[in-house]
């Protein structure tokens, strides 16, 4: 059947944020693609969560180079969808990648050379069947490429026209400073950053968010429910169809231990006090720090991405919420 998204999908204006200084918008709930969306999984399943997430509003997708597996396969698969439904939509997405990690043999499929970026993103383009992305992103930092040379090839993408902003990925609070200068000075400003952040995992809070409000970068941060820790499905058990229950690669079964699951209990009944899941909470916890636009989530079936979008429903933390948070953190 041809697909015809949902006529109210803008009909909450306040779904959308700023992205930093610029003029784009951004859901403050965004899809990405690390799992759940290569060749390895069902396609039909990876394109109903698309077309629910476009249906709901979300119309922001991450993907990178390496997503899949195999690396690249998550891309492919998008594009596929892309051809078959969303062509008519493109103007309404923001579609962004990103290249950083290992994805071809040799010295120049890897890390942050010119060389590299700019490979991949031709090679991203095509498996998309795109003119340009939204965003192009320095998906790590290189400890041994100078910063202007990788931050001068993200401008040199935009300026070409294949990306139209310039983001960066797990790059620490100094690095981060010094690229926003770079690319200033180049005429590129950088957007977006996109760190690693959720209740287990506060790294950013230290240094980071404070230096993207200083210099406008929007943060975009990945793993907000902790690879699925903070949805509180592991509390009686790893589903066998959970990500630790079949794809230990990131999150560990051994990592879930009692003295975490003791936490994730208590921030479970704060949430239910509060009328939300538990994972609803976590999403409205990241999106309460002034320096971050959108929360980037992952999903293996349409239910998740609706119970995700219902976090916006109350994103207000009582001081008292937040000091009980604390406690259970501590």
């Amino acid at each position: 059947m041809r697909y015809t998204p949902d006529q109210n999908r803008y009909a909450r204006p306040e779904f959308f944020a700023r992205c930093g200084k610029s003029g784009l918008m951004l859901p403050r709930i965004s899809l990405g693609f690390w799992h759940n969306f290569g060749d390895v999984d069902s396609f039909e399943t990876a394109r109903s969560i698309v077309l629910r997430a476009f249906d709901l509003g979300v119309t922001h997708f991450d993907l990178a180079n390496n997503y899949g597996p195999p690396p690249g396969s998550a891309e492919i698969n998008f594009g596929k969808m892309l051809a078959s439904d969303l062509a008519a939509y493109r103007d309404e997405l923001i579609i962004s990648t990103k290249a950083g990690y290992t994805m071809w043999a040799g010295p120049y499929g890897d890390w942050g050379s010119r060389k590299y970026l700019l490979s991949s993103l031709d090679q991203s383009l095509k498996r998309m069947g795109l003119d340009y992305v939204d965003i192009f992103y320095s998906h790590r930092m290189d400890p041994s490429t100078p910063l202007e040379e990788t931050m001068g090839a993200l401008a040199h993408a935009v300026k070409s026209g294949k990306a139209l902003y310039a983001g960066v990925s797990n790059y620490n609070p100094e690095t981060t400073g010094r690229a926003a200068s770079l690319l200033r000075e180049m005429g590129t400003p950088l957007l977006i950053h996109q760190p690693k952040y959720n209740m287990f995992e506060r790294t950013p809070e230290k240094a980071l968010f404070s230096v993207l409000v200083r210099e406008g970068i929007s943060g975009i941060v990945f793993t907000p429910l902790a690879q699925g820790m903070l949805t509180g499905r592991d509390l009686g058990g790893i589903p066998a169809d959970s990500r630790a229950g079949h794809d230990p690669r990131f999150l560990k079964p051994e990592n879930i231990t009692e003295e975490k699951l003791s936490r994730i209990r208590r921030l479970d009944a704060l949430a239910k006090a509060r009328g939300q899941s538990l994972a609803q909470m976590s999403l409205a916890w990241v999106l309460r720090q002034p320096a971050v636009t959108t929360a980037l989530i992952g999903a293996s079936k349409t239910s998740q991405i609706e119970e995700n979008l219902g976090a916006l429903k109350n994103l207000a933390f009582s001081a008292e919420e937040l000091k009980t948070i604390e406690s259970i953190l501590a």
